[in-house]
């Protein structure tokens, strides 16, 4: 990674932060790495909003993917891998497909596809100390 961006927001500064992060991505696949609880879901919720999403944007906890459309009309695949316990279960979803398909993907819980993913950016989430949120957005 050839450098990395970093933001710490309280939720209230989330749709700012949200805006600023989705002006800085640049690859399709985009990876969401921190604990439980941290706001993966909430981030992306805020994506969704700043790209123009109509649709309730909710985990795909049980569904493994949900998908939405931007105010371009472009499919937006959203990912929660945190269920899966083999590789072959997104294989046989055809999570290949969306990977390729040059489309924005929002994955979280990567770490079992990993093997799948090229070219993509990792967004890694952490709590502070005072309660907010640290982001740090790797470049591909």
């Amino acid at each position: 990674y050839l450098c990395a961006m970093q933001w710490t927001y309280s939720l209230e500064q989330l749709p700012t932060v949200a805006a600023d992060i989705n002006a800085q991505l640049s690859a399709p696949v985009i990876c969401f790495h921190g604990p439980m609880g941290v706001g993966k879901t909430t981030l992306i919720k805020a994506l969704c909003v700043v790209m123009g999403c109509a649709d309730a944007v909710n985990s795909p906890t049980f569904s493994l993917v949900n998908t939405y459309k931007d105010a371009g009309g472009n499919a937006v695949h959203h990912f929660d891998c945190f269920r899966l316990n083999h590789l072959n279960e997104a294989l046989d979803m055809g999570i290949e497909e969306y990977l390729d398909s040059g489309q924005r993907c929002f994955i979280e819980w990567p770490e079992l596809i990993a093997p799948l993913l090229e070219q993509h950016q990792i967004i890694e989430l952490k709590t502070t100390a005072e309660g907010t949120r640290q982001l740090t957005l790797h470049k591909a």
